[in-house]
């Protein structure tokens, strides 16, 4: 992809290229003697950034002085000769564009060319085996150079995105996922696959490695044009229609050929390559469980950053393998472990990275448990609409709760100010001694379809989501259930004549507690809580132990 500039043109090269006999290189050169180059975006990345590549801090030892290395600058005649002896299939001719491109890399951009020569030995055997694979020539890999300056995560302003720069609807018709987890654009090995299956195809019509590498650059469309413009009897190649293309694409050919030289040629510019001080060896595994590379990376002990490196496509950290199967790429020693360890890794902080297949929606009834840890409170929060008449007291019988909670759960409202109120907050807490507590039914959760939110007389109380529940169960178990909730209720006083016959109940004062707040958690009254204690009035402190039965 390309930064818009222009690239001037002389007079001359128009009517040159239109006569019927097609021009050579050396003259289209001589009327491009002042040409600009747009240069790829890709060379304007920053290398303080790459320097921050995983890689490259890990394996390999940057230059920090390429940039003050002073440049061994070549001649003409030099380039030509060097070009000629790179063993390529594809035509590397020389003209002032070329030359231009090369200085650029060679000059301005030191830094990045030797941050690249450390990045190929990871990438480049990743091209070259695509490469082979589809019979293609070999510096296609160079394309990268120019395309991504070879960062897998690299993206364009338009979206193109990866090593080879695909864009989305372009890789999809090759058939590689791109999606919010996954992105096999950036997947160094699969989208090498695509763009040597694409180069490939693009080869076929044109029969032309130039004109196959613009139409990668600017697509089928533009280049098609270009050489309907020719006369009839012009041959077309990428030289004969450059004045017809997309200003970003007359560079294109001219950078690939620069990017060629460069990967070549650059110790004889005084460029000091990132040296690599150990091998990067991996293997691959394949995944069919949904896992988070963080467990991975704190179960195997393998630094998050080089997994990432390894796996650029998982955009999200996450492997969606309960979808379908997904290859893992790590270090080739580590493979043996991550067989061994997958069922640890998985559970690894399972509920951290755990997504829900199922969920019901609460009826805002949520549960607790007692200070002495020997009940289970639940708690449902109401709101009632106010009615002309109505009391405190008629509301709290209503609802089976005491005044002084409606009062605690509205900021102390007095009977004055409950006229001039639409709803006021109800609270029921129930307390059940943990052995009658069924999670199976009081945990359940019933949505309540909007009846809290309706402009109704009243909000749908817990009897009403009980009488829900018990339609959950069919017309035989009814009676069973009925039977079951009397003799809970008989046990549960039972019990708790027992409990009391034990001895008294202490709780510890939590921060922020008061007499009612404890009354109501404990099932009992502030009056009781006074009276046990011969508290004189209603002052308690934190951490402090008080009696409840």
């Amino acid at each position: 992809m390309f930064r818009k500039s222009a690239i001037i043109l002389t007079a001359s090269i128009i009517p040159l290229l239109g006569f019927a006999a097609r021009p050579s290189v050396l003259e289209i050169d001589k009327s491009l003697e002042n040409g600009k180059l747009i240069m790829p975006s890709s060379a304007e990345i920053s290398t303080q950034k790459m320097m921050e590549n995983w890689y490259l801090k890990n394996y390999a030892t940057v230059d920090s002085l390429a940039d003050y290395r002073e440049n061994v600058k070549a001649s003409d005649e030099e380039i030509v000769k060097r070009l000629s002896k790179i063993p390529a299939e594809i035509e590397l001719p020389f003209n002032s564009l070329v030359k231009n491109s090369i200085a650029f890399y060679t000059e301005r951009k030191r830094s990045l060319v030797s941050n690249m020569v450390g990045l190929s030995y990871y990438y480049f055997p990743i091209f070259e085996q695509a490469l082979d694979r589809h019979g293609l020539p070999m510096e296609l890999k160079c394309l990268a150079i120019i395309e991504s300056a070879l960062d897998p995560n690299a993206k364009s302003p338009v979206g193109a995105c990866g090593l080879w720069q695909f864009m989305t609807a372009t890789a999809k018709g090759l058939d590689l996922e791109v999606n919010t987890l996954v992105d096999e654009r950036r997947d160094p090995i699969k989208s090498s696959e695509k763009a040597a299956l694409y180069l490939k195809e693009l080869y076929s019509i044109y029969h032309d490695w130039h004109l196959a590498i613009a139409a990668y650059n600017c697509g089928l469309g533009n280049v098609n044009k270009a050489i309907r413009r020719l006369p009839a009897n012009v041959k077309a190649d990428f030289w004969a229609i450059y004045p017809y293309l997309p200003q970003e694409t007359r560079s294109y050919v001219p950078a690939f050929i620069a990017a060629c030289y460069v990967m070549n040629y650059y110790d004889s510019h005084n460029i000091v390559p990132a040296l690599i001080k150990r091998p990067l060896v991996t293997d691959t595994v394949t995944v069919t469980k949904r896992v988070n590379l963080q467990q991975i990376a704190d179960v195997l002990q393998i630094p998050i950053d080089e997994i990432r490196l390894l796996n650029p496509q998982y955009r999200k950290d996450v492997i969606p393998g309960n979808i379908h199967p997904y290859k893992l790429i790590l270090p080739s020693q580590q493979i043996a472990a991550y067989i061994i360890s997958e069922d640890s890794i998985i559970a690894h902080d399972a509920e951290k990275y755990a997504r829900r297949d199922r969920v019901q929606p609460s009826d805002g009834t949520y549960v607790s448990v007692s200070d002495d840890g020997e009940y289970i409170v639940t708690e449902k929060t109401l709101y009632h609409k106010v009615k002309k008449k109505e009391t405190l007291t008629s509301i709290a019988k209503r609802y089976g709760v005491t005044v002084a909670s409606i009062r605690e759960a509205n900021g102390g409202i007095r009977k004055a100010k409950l006229n001039s109120l639409i709803k006021i907050k109800v609270v029921k807490r129930e307390r059940r001694p943990k052995s009658e507590y069924d999670m199976r039914t009081d945990s359940l959760a019933i949505p309540d379809n909007g009846e809290n939110t309706q402009n109704t007389d009243s909000i749908t109380s817990v009897e009403s989501n009980e009488s829900k529940v018990d339609t959950l169960v069919s017309p035989a178990q009814e009676k069973k259930v009925e039977q079951k909730k009397v003799e809970q209720k008989k046990e549960k006083v039972k019990k708790n004549k027992k409990h009391d016959s034990q001895g008294p109940v202490y709780v510890k004062v939590r921060k922020g507690d008061n007499l009612s707040k404890i009354a109501q958690r404990n099932g009992t009254t502030v009056a009781k809580i006074k009276k046990l204690n011969n508290m004189k009035n209603d002052r308690i402190n934190a951490g402090q132990k008080i009696r409840v039965k």
